[in-house]
């Protein structure tokens, strides 16, 4: 199970989506048009200083930091941007790459064009953590910082000893087309096709044996399909970066049983988030890493102070 990190966060998130959406602080809202036919939602919490802006989770919507935001607003300008596909923005055909994470990065970065938004610092919680990394490896002058919320895993830098699925198809992806459009060392980049299509037979024959020995999953919307195979290879991410993790998770609202599930649960969930946490402090140093235990998953609800206390000590060590 221990590639299956999407199925790990949607357990751990399940329970809170009821109150994810509150609607608590003051706030403005306005629609910025990112593309033709696509607006997101973004919601405004004033302040001044710094732009901070956060990008929730897979699933949630701006709202979900209504409260949490509010505790920012003193020493910096404070935005929210509900991603498309959820909420009150569009939500385009899931078709053509349009939920890629450079898709949704790209739709950040329009955001803060039309807003002239000057190097904002990103805060993302859970999936969020693609948006930031690909916004940070493409475009590390357009921002201040990265603070990843229990969201630099598997998708957001790639730990080639733990790859994901969907990351393998992409990178694949990637280089059919880069071979396809011409202009590169075409013998060269067969060969590297070639490894990349054997890496990618392991880690297939891998993820089936595991989704064998678990029981059925629920149908995923289309637009949760389209985000989970549009996860990319970030390699690179060479911004400031503040990476918290939720590690071991908080697993005490799941009952014991006799056949010593929770157990396996445990023991898996606390071995995946130290290797994330391990991947990401070696492959970003300069990235200043803590790790929470026995946090939610919503780690900036569950140890709200604590989040606040090293947010605000990172912020203030940005130039």
């Amino acid at each position: 199970m221990r590639d299956l990190s999407l199925v790990l966060i949607a357990a751990l998130v399940v329970t809170l989506k009821a109150a994810a959406q509150m609607d608590s602080a003051p706030h403005k809202i306005q629609f910025v048009t990112v593309e033709n036919g696509v607006q997101l939602e973004v919601l405004d919490w004033g302040g001044t200083g710094r732009p901070l802006i956060f990008l929730a989770g897979n699933g949630d919507t701006a709202h979900v930091f209504d409260s949490f935001a509010a505790n920012f607003i003193g020493d910096n300008h404070v935005y929210g941007i509900t991603r498309r596909g959820f909420g009150a923005s569009s939500k385009p055909t899931p078709a053509n790459g349009n939920y890629t994470a450079d898709s949704l990065g790209n739709d950040v970065l329009a955001v803060m064009q039309a807003l002239h938004i000057e190097r904002p610092v990103l805060v993302g919680h859970s999936m969020a953590g693609e948006e930031l990394s690909s916004i940070g490896s493409r475009f590390p002058n357009k921002v201040a910082g990265l603070i990843y919320l229990d969201a630099a895993t598997g998708f957001a830098f790639y730990d080639p000893a733990h790859p994901l699925l969907p990351v393998e198809i992409n990178d694949i992806k990637h280089r059919i087309d880069e071979i396809e459009a011409g202009g590169v060392d075409e013998p060269k980049k067969l060969l590297e096709l070639e490894t990349a299509v054997s890496k990618f037979e392991e880690v297939l024959h891998r993820s089936n044996a595991e989704i064998a020995n678990m029981p059925p999953l629920p149908p995923r919307s289309p637009v949760a399909a389209a985000l989970n195979f549009g996860m990319q290879k970030f390699t690179s991410i060479p911004v400031p970066a503040l990476a918290v993790y939720a590690c071991p998770h908080d697993w005490g609202r799941f009952p014991e049983d006799g056949a010593g599930r929770k157990a396996t649960l445990v023991a898996d969930d606390k071995a995946r988030c130290t290797q994330w946490a391990d991947s990401f402090a070696h492959g970003v140093p300069s990235a200043h890493v803590v790790r929470i235990p026995n946090a939610d998953h919503y780690v900036y609800r569950s140890n709200e102070a604590e989040v606040i206390d090293e947010m605000r000590k990172f912020l203030s060590t940005l130039p």
